[in-house]
């Protein structure tokens, strides 16, 4: 990636070997952040890792977290029975 701030939907698109109607419609449900500037949609870098999944956003780890505690608070007898099998 080139030293600038940002890559294109077409860079994306590219990146990750799908069409740029695809990466198009996935910032449309908010599936990919992006940002406009100007017509044009452009998709910050520092998100880039989060798309290919190599790093997990603050705010991913926060919903991972809050199900995991549900989960104990709603079912934490049942795993700790499933644990002494």
């Amino acid at each position: 990636m080139e030293d600038t701030k940002y890559l294109t939907i077409i860079g994306l698109a590219k990146i990750l070997g799908i069409s740029r109607i695809a990466v198009y419609k996935k910032i449309k449900k908010g599936q990919i952040k992006a940002e406009r500037i100007g017509r044009i949609y452009v998709i910050p870098k520092r998100y880039v890792e989060n798309i290919l999944g190599k790093t997990l956003a603050d705010e991913d780890k926060k919903e991972i977290d809050k199900a995991v505690r549900k989960t104990v608070t709603d079912y934490g007898e049942v795993l700790k029975l499933l644990g002494k099998e």
